[in-house]
């Protein structure tokens, strides 16, 4: 258990040692979470990145990406789209 003293501006420290298991840095910017009644801090880059893989789950089935080669042979395909809808607004 870890303590922080709230000061009259309402700022805490936030312990070395909680922020070395949120991989809390300089600059970083935390998250408050209420849930079940409980406030959860969480540092905001990892929750960004968990919803963000929440919401592409199922998009790999669904665009028929099985292996490393499919998502590499998708990624040729949209740049040769796009190098042909740029040059072809640009004719």
């Amino acid at each position: 258990m870890e303590l922080a003293k709230v000061t009259v501006q309402g700022q805490i420290t936030i312990p070395k040692e909680i922020r070395k298991k949120l991989n809390i840095k300089d600059g970083d910017k935390v998250i408050f979470l209420e849930e079940n009644g409980k406030i959860i801090i969480e540092n905001s880059a990892i929750v960004a990145l968990r919803e963000a893989q929440d919401a592409f789950k199922g998009e790999a089935e669904r665009l028929g990406l099985k292996d490393e080669q499919d998502v590499v042979k998708l990624v040729k395909e949209v740049r040769n789209e796009m190098w042909e809808e740029r040059h072809a607004n640009h004719s």
